[in-house]
């Protein structure tokens, strides 16, 4: 199941990529420059993709097993990760434009529903212990997972509002989450009993 995961959000990073293209204007220098939203959308959005899967599989490293409400829960935020390359595009082609506001919700909001997704797929695996090891059930890493996941709704969600107001501020909130949820794991994680190593 994680190979499966790892292998769909392989294809949404690729994906990604087809938003570029070769400028037809000349100079080809300034052809170039002019793309400077796609570039710069296509390097945010993979390093988001990038930064759930660490996340993911992070998580996986605690799921013992699987039911199948659990794979239709995993199948939902996968669903997410692939639509990303659209929102992408939006933002890139329209950031620019009078239609900014409506692009850069779109692209916030549904960072939002992927955060709803995560958060709805480790709190089922994490009640009551219910996939994970003993031991991190009886060590009280779930809670401390579950504190770190709980601010991204809410998070995105104010990203969603800011695109309304301000959208420099929704974007740039956008990133600091990316920031966040990149820190390593063995900072954010400090259990009496348990020393987290890099390898894990």
């Amino acid at each position: 199941m994680e190979a499966f995961s790892d292998g769909v959000f392989a294809i949404a990073t690729t994906l990604l990529v087809l938003d570029l293209r070769v400028p037809t204007t000349a100079p080809l220098l300034a052809g170039l420059l002019q793309e400077w939203p796609v570039f710069v959308a296509y390097i945010i959005s993979f390093s988001f993709i990038l930064i759930m899967w660490v996340n993911h599989h992070w998580m996986f490293q605690h799921i013992v097993r699987v039911d199948s409400t659990f794979m239709l829960l995993n199948g939902l935020l996968l669903l997410g990760i692939t639509v990303v390359p659209f929102p992408t595009n939006l933002v890139a082609t329209y950031v620019l434009t009078p239609d900014q506001t409506t692009a850069t919700a779109i692209y916030s909001g549904w960072f939002f529903i992927i955060a709803i997704f995560f958060n709805l797929l480790w709190l089922y695996a994490s009640g009551r212990g219910r996939l994970l090891s003993e031991h991190d059930a009886n060590a009280g890493l779930a809670e401390v997972i579950t504190r770190r996941y709980r601010w991204g709704p809410p998070c995105y969600f104010l990203a969603f509002v800011l695109a309304f107001v301000w959208v420099p501020a929704s974007l740039g909130l956008n990133v600091l989450l990316a920031l966040y949820y990149v820190i390593p794991r063995e900072r954010m994680v400090r259990l009496p009993g348990r020393r987290v190593s890099p390898s894990q």
